[in-house]
């Protein structure tokens, strides 16, 4: 990991329902090329609200996201391009359920990224076979289970080479045996030094993963530090109070 920023957030606020929801109270946060953020915090805390204004698929009511130096909620911006280097992995896993798995990962690197039909199949192969499903290329997603459908998700979103991947409760949606499948993937990508923003309820992943995590609650970072700070000495009575309900 280096001192290098890739995402600063500055004073973030969300509001919603004509300013009665404040889902986002000025959020700064920075994180780092190479840096695995893990966003943790009870339901309705601006976790997601968080993640999804990161590539701007919430827009945000005040504040800036800058992303390698460029303000992204400058309308000016060209926003697509810069989502291209941003893979995002949601709940569910929004496969195009009448394409192949490999015309799903082929799709948007030929359209977008202007890579031929052999060029985008043979990326997409190699990260099929790095996650164990090269068999799966020609079968429909009808065909998978719910694991296999989110590791074909993220490897989707690395097929656009992106710079940063965001996830946005990636396992929440998956019957507890294929967790750890999905997991696994992500566990991997972090080794290899991928820049990722997690939103997860999953404690295991947070402590055995990530290098800084942050704790939201009622729109606001209300703790941040590395896994031990955060699971073995939380100094704030909130932290203190929700990890003592969920690390059980």
């Amino acid at each position: 990991m280096t001192t290098d920023i890739i995402i600063s957030v500055q004073d973030l606020e969300k509001t919603f329902d004509d300013g009665k929801l404040k889902a986002l109270q000025g959020v700064t946060a920075d994180i780092m090329r190479g840096e695995v953020v893990v966003v943790i915090g009870p339901s309705g805390s601006g976790k997601s609200t968080f993640l999804r204004c990161l590539n701007l698929l919430e827009t945000p009511t005040s504040g800036t996201v800058t992303v390698e130096g460029v303000d992204i909620t400058n309308p000016r911006v060209n926003i697509n391009k810069h989502r291209e280097k941003m893979g995002m992995v949601f709940q569910h896993f929004n496969l195009f359920p009448h394409m192949t798995i490999l015309k799903n990962m082929t799709l948007a690197p030929m359209k977008l990224l202007k890579k031929s039909r052999a060029e985008a199949e043979e990326k997409a192969m190699s990260l099929l076979e790095r996650v164990g499903l090269a068999e799966r290329a020609n079968a429909y997603p009808s065909q998978l289970s719910g694991g296999q459908k989110q590791r074909i998700a993220i490897v989707r979103a690395l097929c656009m080479e992106p710079q940063v991947m965001l996830f946005d409760e990636p396992t929440s949606a998956l019957d507890p045996e294929m967790v750890g499948e999905v997991l696994d993937v992500m566990k991997q990508l972090a080794n290899e030094g991928m820049t990722m923003v997690v939103v997860t309820h999953e404690m295991g992943f947070a402590r055995e993963v990530a290098d800084r995590v942050l704790f939201m609650d009622e729109g606001k970072i209300v703790e941040q530090g590395t896994p031990e700070d955060i699971f073995s000495n939380p100094q704030h009575p909130r932290t203190q109070d929700f990890l003592a309900k969920v690390l059980v």
